[in-house]
């Protein structure tokens, strides 16, 4: 009898650590192996706490001399979404049905002193490296909004003038900051399978 009970607590504990194990949370390499471009979603709202986390994980990005280039701005309203993003020839509903839009911009100017010149006066002077800053926040927010269980896509706008000047426009943007994407992101409403883009032949060891 006692024997049989003893089996049973051992079976129960198999049980319940493989149910443990399969639920476990996916890990970074997980997130981004399984990470796929999302354009149709339900509607449903993102909550302000989850567009706090996914824009802290942009914040964490790599910034060149930790200048942090980037700029944000966040659109909930549907009202304004449909006015910025309505007539989008790549498809209205991406953005419409979107619990969320994060414009990911870049101050490409800034005022400083010369590089070298602690004494000088600040003048307007570039950030070199706002696009690569900027792109890698990008990233991040599309790696955090699929670890949470949303969806999310990159849509181009830097360097395509004729797609950047609409956005500064609506959004108000000042001169030195440009958008460097759109990324809707909401509750997915597809559920396609990540592409494999595993290809040795791209990668070249020691020399071309």
């Amino acid at each position: 009898m006692k024997k049989s009970f003893l089996l049973t607590i051992i079976i129960a504990a198999a049980i319940l650590s493989g149910c443990k194990s399969q639920t476990s949370e996916p890990t970074a390499l997980d997130v981004i192996m399984t990470r796929t471009s999302i354009r149709s979603f339900t509607g449903a709202p993102v909550s302000q706490e989850q567009i706090e986390t996914i824009l802290k994980a942009g914040m964490a990005a790599p910034t060149a001399i930790n200048i942090q280039p980037w700029r944000f701005v966040v659109m909930t309203d549907k009202e304004k979404i449909e006015q910025t993003f309505g007539n989008n020839p790549r498809g209205a509903d991406m953005y419409t049905k979107a619990g969320a839009v994060i414009v990911v911009c870049g101050e490409a100017t800034r005022m400083a002193k010369p590089f070298g010149q602690p004494d000088a006066p600040e003048t307007p002077q570039p950030n070199m490296f706002w696009f690569e800053d900027c792109s890698a926040a990008a990233e991040n927010i599309l790696l955090a909004a699929h670890s949470m269980g949303l969806g999310a896509v990159w849509t181009a706008g830097y360097p395509a003038e004729d797609r950047m000047a609409p956005i500064s426009k609506a959004l108000e943007l000042p001169d030195n900051v440009l958008p460097l994407c759109v990324i809707p992101v909401g509750v997915p409403a597809e559920n396609p399978e990540p592409k494999d883009k595993w290809k040795p032949q791209n990668i070249h060891w020691e020399k071309w």
